[in-house]
Parts: structure tokens; C-alpha cells; sequence
């Protein structure tokens, strides 16, 4: 490939984790093509796909994270973890997985027993009770940017390290923590925050909000796929602010939650808000992969995917189907992906990213970016750089 063509994210995008480490292959050395010999379970003989509850799993990485701070190491650890069902041989694992309703239970009994239902992690306790305050308190407002307000006050009050403020900026929506700390929180105490406060805000929502970008003050963590998975595909760490970025479209959405709906919302959190697990393995997860290594203009029509996968396309079509995809919509995600990394670096112009994301013009890549986030990337560009605000 030459060398015009070779966009892969260096330098500090790298902190930028949807690429992953096995995305470092250069598309010089790599073609979709090589799928077929490495897929042979992707075959049209192959069995039906693994049971949802399989894929509702956590990372026993995120298991640690947990107890870090809420447990005692030795026999207490070995009794909480016997108490919700995770053997605590997978400790001394690195790979190992844990049903979510698991890592759900596992939660709530931390909550419950040290009376905190943030972990420990704020020298102040967020005592038991504080995500049922929180939702009452915050449904009562007319729209998503009252009851977000509403929330973060609530939560600021409670939590003497996390102050939060909500800011909206033409058509970005940002959460920003207002630390005054030199030294930055853990990246876990960081993703707690931010999946008690988006799993919130989807539920006031009625649906979920997409998060365009998190970035945080900490180092990137050895471990960071679920995060991925339950909040976006672009993490930026070592950042200046720590943030949640998202479109502010979302903040008009009315809210109109019941006593009943908020009764069936706590007795299954946080199992609801722990986003299911993707399978790195997935028929989407390996196209995704695979797009990133090529020029937008290099990539194939699902005809010659198909082929190049061993599979027709009226099977390409139904595998994608049985993980909720589409392949268009798999091609929207990759180049969402790339036109948010390449917009956080000023040196490429809106035509340089049009061009390599395989439009016609900068005004094609507008109007899909804003379907894509509800966002002008003009705003998006600046409000990323412009980051001593």
C-alpha cells in the first residue's frame, strides 16, 4: 500500500484504545482475504452462535478492580466472592470471565456490607441508598439536562473528590470532573463513576446514549476491552480534564419515568447497566478489525466479503443478523471511529479526513457525522482541542 494511504493512529492517539493492540499490524501487510483461512468456524456448516447469557460476562480484571479497595485480600476476599458465585481460583487468572449477573451480586454486597456503594474508592462514603436518591431526585425534572444537573449536584455533595458539572457547547454535550487533585484517580474509580452516571442517564432517557468520547487524567490501565465495550471505543488517557462527551441533542429528551419503572430499575441494578460483553471472536468484531487496516476506498462490496470470508452473501447477511449488524452499519462504526481520532489532530483538514473515509466531499462527511454522532465535527474538533477551557 502506498504510503499516502497508510492512516494508522500513532503518536498519542494510540492512548485511543478501540484499535487494540492486535489493530498494530500495518494494511501493507494485511487483507480482509486472510479472514477465510483464519475463520474456519465461520464456515456455512457451523453451529448456532453462543447463548446471550454466555456473552453477558465481565473481566475478572474488573473483578479485582472491585475488591481492591472494598475487601480485605485472603479468607474475607475468598467468602465474598463463594457468597455471589465466583471462584476465587480465577483471581490467579488473567483471562478468565464472570457471568454480569455475578459481577452485579458481587456489588451490591460490597454496597451493602461496607455501607458504600461507590467501593471505597471517596474518603467519603456514597451510602447505601444513594443510586435510588439519585434516580428519584433526578426523574422528577422535565428533561435529561435537569435531571443530569439535578444528579451531579447530588453526586458532588456525596463524593468529596468527584465534582461534576454539566456543560453544553453549541451541539456537544460534555460532563467534566472539576478535580483539584494533582494526582489523578485509578482508571476504575473513573469508569465506576461514569457507569453510575450513564446507565442514569440512559434510563431518564428511555434509550441509550451514545458517548462519542471519555477521556481521563490517568494512564491508559493494562486493561481496558470492557471499557470499550460499556461506555466507547475512543478512550484518551493522560488527558488534562476528565470527561464524557457525548451530543447535546440528548439533553432535550424528556424524561417521564414512573415509581413503578424506577422499583424495576433498582432491583436488577447494576446487572442493567452493565453493558453485555462483545465478543472479540464475532463475525462483526472481525470485519470491524479488518476495515481499519484498509483505505475506505479499498474496501469491499459485500459480494466479494462474502467470498472472501467462504461464506455467501445471503449468509454473510444472516450471521451479521444474528449479532444484531448490518455491514453497512459496521462500515458507518469504522469510519465513526477514524473520523473522531483524526478530528482530535488539527494537522488534518475536514477534506483530508473526507478523503480518507472515502467521501466525495468535506460537505458528504458533515452531514454523515452528524448522523453518525448528531454532532457538527467542526464543534467536535474544537471542543476536543481546545482543552485549557
Amino acid at each position: 500500500m502506498p504510503a499516502k494511504n497508510d492512516y494508522s493512529v500513532s503518536g498519542q492517539d494510540r492512548v485511543a484504545c478501540f484499535a487494540g493492540k492486535s489493530d498494530r499490524r500495518t494494511a501493507r501487510s494485511y487483507r480482509i482475504g486472510s479472514l477465510c483461512a483464519k475463520m474456519p468456524a465461520l464456515k456455512q456448516d457451523q453451529g448456532p452462535p453462543r447463548s446471550m447469557s454466555e456473552k453477558d460476562t465481565i473481566a475478572i480484571q474488573l473483578v479485582r478492580e472491585a475488591l481492591l479497595q472494598s475487601c480485605a485480600p485472603g479468607a474475607a476476599t475468598d467468602e465474598v466472592l463463594n457468597k455471589v458465585g465466583i471462584d476465587p481460583q480465577l483471581l490467579q487468572t488473567s483471562d478468565a470471565r464472570v457471568p454480569a449477573t455475578a459481577y452485579a451480586r458481587l456489588w451490591r454486597l460490597l454496597a451493602r456490607r461496607g455501607d458504600d456503594e461507590f467501593f471505597g474508592m471517596d474518603p467519603r462514603k456514597l451510602k447505601s441508598g444513594s443510586l435510588e436518591f439519585l434516580c428519584r431526585s433526578s426523574m422528577i425534572q422535565p428533561s435529561l439536562a435537569a435531571g443530569l444537573t439535578s444528579g451531579l449536584s447530588f453526586l458532588s455533595l456525596m463524593l468529596e473528590r468527584m465534582p461534576a458539572q454539566l456543560v453544553r457547547q453549541q451541539s456537544l454535550a460534555e460532563i467534566v470532573l472539576l478535580e483539584d487533585e494533582l494526582d489523578p484517580r485509578r482508571a476504575f474509580t473513573y469508569f465506576t463513576y461514569w457507569m453510575i452516571v450513564h446507565g442514569v442517564a440512559c434510563w431518564l432517557a428511555g434509550r441509550r446514549i451514545p458517548i462519542l468520547a471519555i477521556e481521563l487524567r490517568c494512564p491508559a490501565p493494562d486493561f481496558c476491552d470492557d471499557y470499550q465495550v460499556m461506555f466507547s471505543e475512543n478512550l484518551r488517557f493522560d488527558r488534562p480534564r476528565t470527561r464524557m462527551i457525548f451530543s447535546a441533542d440528548c439533553l432535550d429528551l424528556p424524561i417521564k419515568r414512573s415509581p413503578e419503572e424506577l422499583k424495576r430499575f433498582l432491583a436488577h441494578a447494576p446487572a442493567n447497566i452493565l453493558v453485555k460483553y462483545r465478543d472479540p471472536e464475532s463475525l462483526a468484531s472481525r470485519i470491524k478489525h479488518d476495515l481499519r487496516q484498509l483505505p475506505a476506498d479499498q474496501w469491499p462490496e459485500t459480494e466479494p466479503l462474502a467470498q472472501q470470508l467462504c461464506m455467501s452473501a445471503s449468509t454473510l447477511r444472516r450471521r451479521l443478523a444474528e449479532e444484531g449488524q448490518t455491514y453497512q452499519g459496521l462500515k458507518d462504526s469504522v469510519r465513526k471511529e477514524l473520523a473522531i481520532v483524526w478530528l482530535a489532530e488539527p494537522s488534518i483538514s475536514f477534506a483530508e479526513i473526507a478523503t480518507r473515509l472515502g467521501f466525495a466531499d468535506a460537505s458528504s462527511f458533515y452531514k454523515a457525522f452528524r448522523k453518525w454522532s448528531g454532532s457538527n465535527p467542526g464543534h467536535y474538533r474544537s471542543l476536543i482541542l481546545n482543552e485549557a477551557s
